[in-house]
């Protein structure tokens, strides 16, 4: 069994003392950003040092059933990655497509800011990193080598998408 946070401070018998949970999650590390970075498909060629970069402009948002993460037209300027939980992807009030964790969405528009193609509510509680499309547009300015790393990552996504479209 964990210790609770207080356990691991101060050892000893805390029998008198009742746990205080935190309202709020932990803050990721920036090692756990890459990671789960690295694993979205237009990020696997770029180097760390490019991960570290983009994981250092992510932040965390808690979605709580039912709640829209994007509304399908809307602009959008944002990708986000599932860390827990799940949600469905809309089109009009059809249901498409769920997402789960290590799922992402928000890819096109990260890219060309244009309006989101489809809603995502939140089924479960849903957490989720965000990451901007200006930290993206920020990186291949400064260093337009990531460029074609980033373009060989879209098309992946692109190809993995049309199979999952034949299949089904």
């Amino acid at each position: 069994m964990d210790q609770g946070f207080p356990d691991l401070l101060i050892p000893g018998d805390h029998s008198g003392l009742t746990a205080h949970r935190p309202e709020q999650e932990p803050r990721r590390t920036r090692r756990q950003t890459v990671a789960v970075l690295a694993r979205v498909p237009m990020f696997a060629d770029f180097s760390k040092k490019h991960l570290n970069r983009l994981a250092a402009e992510t932040d965390e948002l808690v979605f709580e059933p039912g709640q829209v993460v994007v509304k399908e037209d809307d602009p959008g300027e944002t990708l986000f990655v599932v860390l827990s939980g799940q949600a469905k992807v809309l089109r009009g009030k059809r249901k498409v497509g769920e997402v789960l964790p290590g799922d992402f969405f928000g890819e096109l528009s990260a890219i060309d800011g244009g309006k989101r193609t489809a809603s995502v509510v939140a089924d479960t509680p849903l957490r989720v990193l965000r990451l901007f499309r200006r930290t993206l547009s920020a990186l291949i300015d400064e260093e337009p080598q990531v460029t074609i790393k980033l373009l060989d990552g879209i098309v992946r996504r692109f190809r993995q998408v049309e199979r999952r479209n034949q299949a089904g």
